[in-house]
């Protein structure tokens, strides 16, 4: 057997069957994804002390309300771009935020009647919805605080760059 047709029968035989069961394998983990990109809808952001969620940010209508230094509240409509979305989404796969439990504040803390600040995100697909409450009391999990917080920080801040993004074409 020369050279060329070992390689062409370890290539058949090794190679082809492995790229093979990779795909048959792989293909319906990624097909059935269940927070894929391209079926995101939209999200919402809601914070505020105790049981009073007066902050609040919905994506799909653009809607936006915020108490400001003054303790006004502040109604107007920002919309966000399309990449700023999946920058979003890109974010909170990179961060674990599917895998965040659906509470996170310490045990025995009664969410509603805490003082501490409390943030609701709901982030909505086609199939799915993933709502996480993070009370910034919370202090079990150092690294899963750390996480839900930097996630609070990049919610808040592509709205408010939205914000400004649109405030300055007025």
């Amino acid at each position: 057997m020369s050279t060329k047709a070992k390689k062409i029968f370890l290539l058949l035989t090794i190679v082809v069957p492995f790229l093979a069961y990779c795909v048959i394998y792989y293909m319906p983990i990624i097909k059935n994804a269940p927070f894929r990109s391209d079926e995101f809808v939209s999200f919402q952001f809601k914070w505020g002390e105790g049981d009073k969620l007066v902050n609040t940010y919905d994506s799909a209508t653009g809607d936006y309300q915020y108490l400001n230094q003054k303790d006004s509240l502040i109604k107007t409509n920002v919309k966000l771009r399309e990449n700023d979305i999946i920058y979003l989404h890109n974010k909170a796969n990179e961060l674990g935020f599917w895998n965040f439990p659906d509470v996170i504040s310490n045990a025995g803390t009664d969410i509603n009647k805490s003082k501490a600040l409390r943030y609701v995100m709901i982030f909505n697909y086609k199939r799915k919805t993933k709502k996480v409450v993070f009370v910034t009391d919370y202090s079990d999990i150092a690294k899963l605080r750390d996480v839900a917080k930097q996630m609070t920080v990049l919610l808040t801040q592509s709205i408010n760059d939205a914000e400004d993004r649109y405030g300055k074409k007025k």
